[in-house]
């Protein structure tokens, strides 16, 4: 399976070095060193373990997409140490992780003196990530003999994998189509709204897997003359925050699964009203500083018109946050310290289960609520049987405590995550930020990892912490941590 991931590695390597080739930007060699390079180890691993049993139970499941992705970050550092562009291993190994669990930390000072091959790789990065490595790979098993839903549950967001197709494949594959089609399409919009085609292509790449890597320094602020360009990336974030298994009813015509998911209706609802919120914020109180840069004072109401742009940089920048895309049209951090922590709260949030977003998920808010609420009917009445209902369906026991534990564990690893930051000499904000920011895998922050600012500030060991927390949030905690426990690993 390493073998395998491998080959799609290589493969999207040689097509950044034909991006390289296309703008004669010098890193067409590096890239194409790269590619091979890996290309290569990937056959060697699959000729190497050709005559092993190919038999993928749930405890091999778990190893597989955990080395999974460590394999494809340790592999995706090549293109930037060969060509140059990142000499230092750590950094591009932070550059990496960030790209593949779509959280758009960026530890780059200057992304527009970049070789557009390297660019085009970091962007490629998000959207291999976005649904998944694993998903990708399962696409292809039936011609290596191997199952892969077991896979495919320890990979996919959210406590529970709907499928399309009884096979899972087919399931794969659909959500693939899907997802490669919403790229092309937003891609073309932007093209037409303004952007040039390169810029339009890397969006669209970051967008649909709610990464956040952008070509220009300024983020999508680069574009704050065009307002057309930040509404069409607002829609396309909230189409990938949304379920992708709902997107593809509604490709089919099937628009009564929207209304009836309750999922959805609350992430809309809570876009809508967080949105009302900050645009009221933003036009009535929100201040800039003196001291304040370009980038920060571009979303003063005043300066670009007040309600519109009001509403605007409000919508987007809740969108961005809620989906974990992270892009910037604005610094939210400077707009007014009720909105700092209206902000920091949405970054626990994470958008829809079976979207490419990071956090906590919509449907575990919606049943821990519920559960709450039914805790307090359950003391009155300590012999009824009151059971939790979402989607008109009964929640058993077994997935409302499997979520309550999840939270619990989120709740003390952002803590943990977040000491281990500040012992390494961050102030609390940044410390919470961080922590918050790279298990959501959400990239902007606060204090010095601000939206207007990166994390090249960290030393070499805390970027090894972020990526690490990365990780661990993007494949949901229990995927990583159940491998550390000793009852994994025993036989029976």
């Amino acid at each position: 399976m390493m073998g395998v991931l491998l080959l799609f590695n290589g493969g999207f390597m040689l097509l950044s070095s034909l991006v390289s080739w296309y703008y004669n930007d010098g890193a067409i060699i590096g890239l194409t060193y790269a590619g091979i390079t890996t290309i290569l180890t990937g056959i060697i691993l699959q000729f190497s373990t050709k005559g092993f049993k190919k038999q993928v139970k749930k405890r091999e499941g778990y190893i597989i997409v955990a080395l999974g992705w460590i394999t494809m970050s340790l592999s995706g550092t090549l293109p930037y140490v060969l060509s140059g562009a990142i000499p230092s291993f750590t950094n591009a190994f932070f550059e990496t992780m960030s790209g593949y669990t779509t959280t758009g930390a960026s530890i780059l000072n200057d992304i527009e003196s970049l070789p557009k091959g390297i660019l085009f790789w970091r962007s490629m990065t998000h959207w291999i990530g976005g649904m998944g490595i694993i998903v990708l790979a399962i696409a292809i098993l039936p011609l290596l003999g191997i199952g892969g839903m077991q896979m495919f549950a320890a990979e996919s967001p959210g406590p529970s994998a709907d499928k399309l197709h009884p096979r899972i494949t087919d399931t794969a594959k659909r959500l693939w189509f899907l997802y490669f089609g919403l790229t092309v399409i937003e891609a073309i919009l932007l093209k037409f709204a303004g952007m040039g085609y390169f810029d339009a292509v890397n969006h669209a790449l970051s967008t649909l897997s709610t990464g956040g890597f952008s070509t220009k320094n300024a983020s999508i602020a680069y574009w704050n003359h065009n307002p057309l360009i930040q509404y069409i990336i607002s829609i396309f974030m909230f189409i990938a925050g949304t379920n992708f298994v709902l997107s593809y009813f509604a490709v089919k015509g099937k628009f009564g699964k929207f209304i009836r998911d309750e999922e959805f209706k609350y992430y809309f609802l809570t876009i809508v009203g967080f949105t009302l919120i900050t645009t009221f914020v933003v036009y009535q109180y929100a201040e800039v500083s003196p001291y304040a840069t370009d980038i920060q004072k571009i979303a003063h109401p005043m300066i670009n018109g007040p309600l519109e742009s009001s509403f605007r940089h409000a919508l987007f920048q809740v969108l961005a946050v809620v989906t974990t895309t992270g892009f910037v049209s604005a610094d939210f951090t400077i707009w007014s310290p009720f909105l700092t922590v209206l902000f920091f709260g949405m970054m626990f949030l994470g958008a829809s289960a079976g979207s490419t977003s990071g956090g906590v998920k919509f449907v575990r808010h919606i049943i821990m609520v519920k559960n709450g609420f039914l805790e307090l009917k359950r003391t009155l009445h300590p012999n009824a049987i009151i059971l939790v209902r979402y989607n008109q369906k009964t929640v058993t026991r077994g997935i409302v405590f499997n979520i309550m534990a999840f939270f619990i564990l989120y709740l003390i690893v952002f803590i943990i995550g977040a000491a281990v930051f500040s012992f390494l000499g961050l102030d609390f904000m940044t410390s919470m930020g961080a922590a918050a920011s790279s298990l959501g895998n959400l990239g902007p922050a606060f204090g010095e990892l601000s939206p207007v600012n990166n994390y090249s500030i960290l030393s070499p060991f805390g970027k090894w912490w972020s990526a690490f927390l990365m990780l661990l949030g993007r494949l949901e905690l229990f995927t990583v941590l159940i491998i550390f426990t000793p009852y994994f690993w025993k036989n029976n």
